[in-house]
């Protein structure tokens, strides 16, 4: 859409005619899906379907993520006219990306989330379609994993967070998003030998296996080596990449609900996601941006920023990385 064309014309999310290429309206107006890009639920043709779950009952401390995915959505539109600085391309402008709106469950039925969260996303892989899913708290990537592992076999992790969130917990049943990657490893839907978790700050003595680049080994050897020996740790294996937002600094992301100093800075975590460009990744999710807690905004433009590279990742990888 040419920029004399877009001048006069306001909620992309629903006019825009071409699916690619970038948005240029009103940043403080009009309907704010993800970059601006089409809000749908037809996925012929569609490359990344982005997804909110606005789901948040599995939290241990400070609530709101429910909020997530609006907040995320709404500080990504200052991001749709630019491509991502720093990449040789712009992933918008190449592929269709859709906003797929939020996943429908009944907040007061939260035994039956798990299975409407995986039956969501499969129907999104299904079409041929990645997923990009803004959260909600942590515990969504243990539903959303399923429904990969569903399609790609046992899969490969790479979380940046303060959490390792594998505290043992066999009840399957339950629901919480501290113990949702330990149960992802012991039903075989995660391979801990070639998955990796980055910026982990808090104990948990059994990491079932897991490789971990905690913060201060990042902070010792940067972004860019620490980029280097994911890499080498997962291979060419299909890859799903989850982004807590509390694997940045609470000076950086305050508005979380389970905030640890010591983290990851804003352009750590930039270098450290371009560093991962040509990894197998398949999808991802960026969690737990929780607006309430969040009263300059900060948090919610690191989590529309950590999306949007995901999605510069999915069309990397989609390209060939040429």
């Amino acid at each position: 859409m040419a920029l004399e064309d877009a001048k006069h014309q306001m909620d992309h999310a629903f006019t825009r005619d071409d699916p690619r290429g970038p948005s240029y309206e009103l940043t403080f107006g009009g309907a704010t899906s993800f970059l601006r890009r089409r809000y749908t639920k037809d996925l012929t043709g569609v490359d990344i379907a982005v997804t909110g779950v606005p789901f948040d009952q599995a939290v241990t401390n400070r609530p709101g993520t429910r909020l997530g995915p609006r907040a995320i959505r709404e500080a990504s539109s200052l991001l749709a006219p630019d491509a991502p600085y720093g990449w040789p391309f712009d992933v918008v402008s190449e592929r269709v990306i859709v906003d797929y709106g939020d996943v429908a469950f009944d907040y007061a039925d939260i035994p039956a989330f798990p299975d409407t969260l995986t039956a969501h996303i499969r129907g999104i892989l299904e079409a041929g379609t990645a997923s990009v899913v803004l959260g909600g708290d942590h515990y969504i990537s243990f539903p959303i994993l399923r429904a990969y592992a569903e399609k790609y076999g046992s899969m490969s992790l790479i979380q940046i967070d303060a959490h390792t969130d594998t505290w043992a917990d066999d009840d399957m049943s339950r629901v919480d998003h501290g113990t949702m990657f330990y149960k992802a490893v012991k039903s075989g839907i995660v391979d801990p030998a070639t998955s990796v978790q980055i910026g982990i700050r808090t104990t948990n003595e059994d990491t079932l296996g897991v490789n971990i680049i905690d913060a201060p080994e990042f902070h010792k050897i940067g972004p860019e080596a620490a980029a280097a020996r994911v890499r080498e740790i997962v291979g060419d294996r299909p890859v799903y990449l989850s982004f807590d937002i509390d694997g940045l600094d609470p000076a950086f992301a305050p508005g979380t609900g389970t905030p640890v100093w010591g983290g990851l800075s804003s352009a750590q975590a930039a270098a450290l996601l371009r560093g991962l460009a040509g990894i197998n990744i398949q999808g991802g999710d960026v969690v737990e941006v929780s607006p309430p807690f969040d009263t300059t905004g900060a948090t919610a433009i690191a989590g529309a920023h950590v999306a949007t590279e995901i999605c510069q990742l999915l069309g990397w990888r989609m390209r060939g990385g040429a």
